[in-house]
C-alpha cells in the first residue's frame, strides 16, 4: 500500500516567499499530492481516509525541508547514515563538497591537510559513480548533492600543489571534471584561501569552470582572501564565473579579522553590482566563528581560538590557545603548531557584519559544520533552528516567509534541485513541521553536541525520517531513511565535451 500522510491545520509557508496561510498539505508516495484546505474531504480517487496517517499541526508550520547549501557531509552520510545532527534541524537535503574538497574522484589512504576535512579514511572514490553506489549502499536520511573540489582535482592531478597546474595537468583536471559532471555532479567549488590551491591563478580556475558551464553547473567558491583582500578576492570570484558563463555561489561570505569588521558595507554593495551583470548568490552560517583546520596565519593573539580537535595533543580538545599558552609558557602561534594537525573554531567575524550578510536578498542558509571534529562548531547541530530563534523570532531581521525562502525556495533555485525547495503539488516530498513559538538552537561552544528544540517531524521523499516524539523512552526519535543522490537537472551538455 502507498504511504500517505496528512498535515493538517498548520500554518502552511510554501517556500516561495508568500505569505503563510492555514491548511494541509497530503503526501502520498515521495511526492506532494495535494495542498489545499479541508483536505481530509478532498482525497485523490482511490486513497481511502483510514489508509492515511493524519497529523494535527495546529499551532505548529509546515514547511519544505531545509536546503543546507554549505556542508562538508561527503563521508559522513556513509559513516552515520542517519545523520541525526541534520535531519533534527530540519535538513532534508545536503550540499557537499565545498570549499574544494569533495571526496570524488581521488583515492588515497592518508589525505592531507585540508582534505583530512572529510576524515582520515573516506577518500576511496575515483568518479561520482562509485560515490553514488556508495550512496545507495548506505542509504541516509538526508538527500546529498555533489559538488566537485578544485583542490581534490589538484591533489588528483598536480605534482606540486606550490605552483599552477602545468598544460597537461589542467587537460587531466578537466577531463576528471567532465567525466564527474556525467555523473551527475552539481557544479565545481573552490578554496583558494587553502594553502593547496592558493597558488592556482585565476585562468586555472576559468577553464575548469568551462567546463561546468557547458553542462549547466554552478561555481561555488571560499574566496582567495575573506580578509583585507577581500575586495580583490570579490572581483577575481566575479569575473571568474562571468568569463565561464557560470552562476556564482560565494561561500560562508564573512569580513574576517578586527581590522575587518564593518566591511561588510563595501562588500554587499560590489556583491549586487556583479550580481546586476550575472548569476550571483551566497550563503551564510549564523555565527561570529568560523571553523577549520588549524592555521598559524589565522591565529593573531586577539580573536578568540577554540580547538576542535588535535592529533598529537587530543586532550586540549574544547580549550582554548590562550588558555593552552598560558599553561605552556608559550606564544598561540607555538601553541598552534604543537598542535597540528587540528582545527579550531576561529572568533573573527562581528554581529553587525552577520545580521548584514544574513538579511540581505542574496543569501541563503549553510551551516558550514565539520562533522568529523571532536569538538564541533555549535553550528553542526543548530545552525537552522539559530536562524530562525534569533535573527527571525527575536531580532525580526526578516519575516518567517523571508527565513524559510532563505533555507528552501531559494536555495532549491540557486543550485537547480528539481521540483524541491517548494511545497508544490507534485513535487517530492521533503517537509518539515515545526513550532514558530519553541524553535531554537541549543548547541552552544561549551556543549555543541545537542538536539535543537521545535523541530517537530521531518519527511524526507515521504518518508518520516524524524520525529521530536518522545515515546516511551523520552528521546527524540530517527526515523525511516530515504535520501538519495540528486544529480545535476540542467541539461546533460550544453555543447562539445572537453578533452
Amino acid at each position: 500500500m502507498t504511504r500517505a500522510t496528512l498535515l493538517e491545520n498548520g500554518l502552511v509557508v510554501d517556500g516561495t516567499g508568500a505569505g503563510g496561510w492555514i491548511g494541509d498539505v497530503l503526501l502520498v508516495g515521495d511526492r506532494i499530492a495535494a495542498v489545499g484546505k479541508d483536505l481530509r474531504h478532498q482525497l485523490p480517487e482511490g486513497l481511502r481516509l483510514q489508509e492515511v496517517s493524519c497529523v494535527d499541526c495546529s499551532g505548529l508550520a509546515i514547511t519544505p525541508g531545509f536546503i543546507d547549501v554549505h556542508t562538508h557531509d561527503d563521508a559522513i552520510v556513509l559513516k552515520h547514515p542517519d545523520m541525526l545532527p541534520k535531519v533534527s534541524q530540519g535538513i532534508t537535503t545536503v550540499i557537499t563538497g565545498n570549499c574544494g574538497i569533495s571526496l570524488a574522484p581521488f583515492v588515497v589512504k592518508k589525505p592531507e591537510p585540508p582534505l583530512n576535512l572529510l576524515g582520515a579514511d573516506s577518500f576511496r572514490f575515483d568518479s561520482v559513480e562509485s560515490y553514488e553506489r556508495a550512496l545507495a549502499a548506505a542509504q541516509p536520511a538526508v538527500n546529498v548533492a555533489v559538488l566537485i573540489g578544485h583542490t581534490t582535482l589538484r591533489f588528483a592531478c598536480v605534482g606540486d600543489l606550490t605552483r599552477p597546474a602545468s598544460a597537461s595537468e589542467l587537460d587531466a583536471m578537466c577531463a576528471l571534471l567532465t567525466h564527474c559532471m556525467e555523473g551527475g555532479a552539481s557544479g565545481l567549488s573552490s578554496g583558494l584561501f587553502y594553502e593547496e590551491a592558493f597558488a592556482a591563478p585565476a585562468e586555472e580556475v576559468v577553464r575548469l569552470a568551462q567546463v561546468v558551464s557547458r553542462f549547466g553547473g554552478v561555481y561555488s567558491t571560499h574566496l582567495r582572501s575573506e580578509m583585507q583582500a577581500i575586495i580583490e578576492a570579490l572581483h577575481e570570484a566575479g569575473d571568474t564565473a562571468f568569463r565561464a558563463g557560470v552562476p556564482l555561489i560565494i561561500s560562508h561570505h564573512k569580513c574576517a579579522g578586527p581590522a575587518n569588521w564593518g566591511r561588510t558595507q563595501e562588500t554587499l554593495p560590489l556583491i549586487e553590482s556583479l550580481a546586476s551583470r550575472q548569476p550571483v548568490a551566497m550563503d551564510v552560517y549564523p555565527y561570529v566563528a568560523g571553523s577549520t583546520v588549524l592555521r598559524e596565519d589565522l591565529v593573531d593573539g586577539v580573536i578568540d581560538v577554540l580547538v576542535s580537535w588535535s592529533t598529537p595533543h587530543p586532550e586540549m580538545t574544547g580549550r582554548t590557545l590562550a588558555s593552552i599558552a598560558a599553561e605552556w609558557g608559550v606564544d598561540q602561534k607555538t601553541v598552534c603548531r604543537r598542535l597540528q594537525p587540528g582545527g579550531a573554531c576561529y572568533f573573527q567575524m562581528h554581529e553587525d557584519d552577520v545580521k548584514r550578510v544574513i538579511a540581505h536578498p542574496l543569501t541563503m542558509i549553510g551551516s558550514d559544520g565539520l562533522p568529523h571534529d571532536q569538538h564541533p562548531h555549535p553550528r553542526l547541530w543548530g545552525a537552522f533552528p539559530r536562524v530562525l530563534a534569533r535573527y527571525w523570532r527575536e531580532q525580526q531581521l526578516f519575516s518567517l516567509e523571508t527565513a524559510i525562502y532563505k533555507m528552501t525556495g531559494l536555495s532549491a533555485r540557486n543550485f537547480r534541485l528539481h521540483q524541491r525547495g517548494q511545497l508544490q503539488v507534485n513535487w517530492h516530498a521533503d517537509v518539515v513541521v515545526l513550532d514558530p513559538a519553541r524553535v531554537r538552537d541549543v548547541a552552544t561552544y561549551e556543549e555543541p553536541i545537542a538536539l535543537s528544540e521545535g523541530i517537530e517531524k521531518v519527511f524526507v521523499n515521504g518518508a518520516l525520517a524524524y520525529s521530536a516524539d518522545a515515546g516511551d523512552t523520552g528521546e527524540a526519535r530517527l526515523q525511516a531513511r530515504a535520501g538519495r543522490l540528486l544529480k545535476r537537472h540542467a541539461p546533460q551538455a550544453l555543447g562539445e565535451p572537453v578533452r
